[in-house]
């Protein structure tokens, strides 16, 4: 079992002081927390709501809650007290980041703006993880996941692929956006270190979707004049899909020349002329020829076809399902799962993706109750735990 240490990897001695809430910034925050930073998660006397959205071992501990915010210290404060904000300001002054996901106006009138904070730490680093920039006019509109894959046209490329506008089946606006909060924020860090200089960082989750979408779907759209509709013709073709094979499905993308010339030599399907013999032929017909692939791999078996494109060197890959991800030969080998001993049982969580060769992350250790550590972190800052709520487990 792993038990919550003192972080090792390369945020080891940072302190993150912690107010998002649901996944965008706790994900972000869950990343830090894994790479050794001492996060502290500051909520209100309810809790996040994420704690009660889906299954788990306790009412608080959610599944999806537990994921995202693994290894840090919950402390509960109302910041609607003289109190809360006291002690608020106290953790701020020992913090090299402070993080929340509030809207402009309601951290503003909390009294915690970027202003407010640079004034007790100036060389903080103030991120802010709104769902639109306060820039411009939907700065004040609410935001989530599924209207966020909406604004940015998730579901318009969807409906080009599948004739549905369906989302996708993850919540892609808010991970994206938490991966974007937490390197923004590392950035400002890293420039801190450099210079001495706190600054404020803003992340807004549609403008980092619609970059997100826009990579290969600005395609002809970003030229003067424009060349072509904003959507990238491969990524939208209808017959884009796994292969139906005799028994099952596979993936595979016999799309270079080199790929193809090993795919067409070894299985010689009819179909495969002079017209379709380069990647600028193929690219111009990528859906006829998504379907000709398509009927020839109904002719094999799905071991059959993974070992023919295996032994070409030809990208290829069955379906699994997210729950055969725990079975994962490759992730068990590299140590991906970590089993983390709680006082609700041992829980295994997707460990840490990345790799480094002298400051290692790891999972950071169990989640918190609500407010279980509120006592030892007030003790920390000198205050008395009447400034709070009692916690959910009773530990203050």
């Amino acid at each position: 079992m792993v038990n919550r240490t003192k972080g090792t990897g390369p945020l080891a001695g940072v302190r993150v002081v912690d107010l998002t809430s649901m996944v965008m910034g706790p994900y972000a925050t869950q990343i830090m927390a894994d790479m050794g930073a001492d996060v502290i998660k500051v909520e209100p006397p309810e809790g996040d709501n994420t704690r009660y959205i889906s299954v788990g071992p306790a009412p608080d501990l959610a599944g999806v809650f537990v994921n995202v915010n693994r290894g840090k210290r919950s402390v509960v404060l109302d910041l609607r007290s003289d109190e809360g904000k006291a002690a608020l300001r106290t953790l701020v002054a020992g913090a090299d980041v402070f993080i929340h996901s509030m809207r402009s106006r309601a951290i503003a009138r909390l009294g915690f703006s970027y202003e407010a904070v640079a004034a007790i730490n100036p060389r903080i680093v103030y991120s802010n993880a709104y769902g639109y920039s306060r820039r411009g006019p939907d700065r004040d509109r609410p935001a989530y996941d599924d209207t966020i894959q909406a604004e940015c046209g998730l579901p318009h490329v969807q409906r080009l692929m599948t004739g549905k506008a369906d989302f996708v089946g993850t919540i892609m606006a808010d991970k994206v956006a938490g991966l974007t909060v937490l390197y923004a924020t590392m950035m400002a860090l890293f420039h801190r270190e450099r210079t001495g200089e706190g600054q404020e960082v803003e992340v807004g989750m549609f403008e980092t979707m619609a970059s997100f979408m826009l990579v290969e779907h600005a395609n002809g759209a970003m030229f003067d004049p424009p060349l072509s509709k904003a959507h990238y013709p491969r990524a939208v073709a209808p017959n884009r899909r796994p292969y139906r094979t005799r028994d099952g499905y596979v993936a595979a993308l016999i799309y270079n020349d080199k790929h193809w010339n090993l795919f067409v030599d070894a299985v010689q399907p009819a179909w495969a002329g002079p017209e379709l013999a380069t990647l600028a032929q193929r690219a111009k017909r990528i859906d006829e020829v998504y379907g000709l692939l398509g009927d020839t791999f109904l002719q094999r078996t799905t071991q059959e076809w993974l070992d023919l494109l295996t032994g070409l060197g030809i990208p290829a890959a069955p379906l699994r399902t997210t729950d055969e991800l725990f079975d994962n030969a490759h992730l068990n080998a590299v140590g991906f799962f970590e089993t983390v001993d709680s006082p609700q049982g041992p829980v295994r969580f997707p460990g840490v993706p990345t790799w480094f060769s002298r400051t290692p992350g790891k999972v950071a250790g169990p989640t918190p109750r609500l407010g279980a550590h509120t006592r030892e972190v007030l003790d920390e800052l000198g205050f008395a735990p009447p400034v709070v709520a009692l916690a959910a487990d009773g530990s203050v």
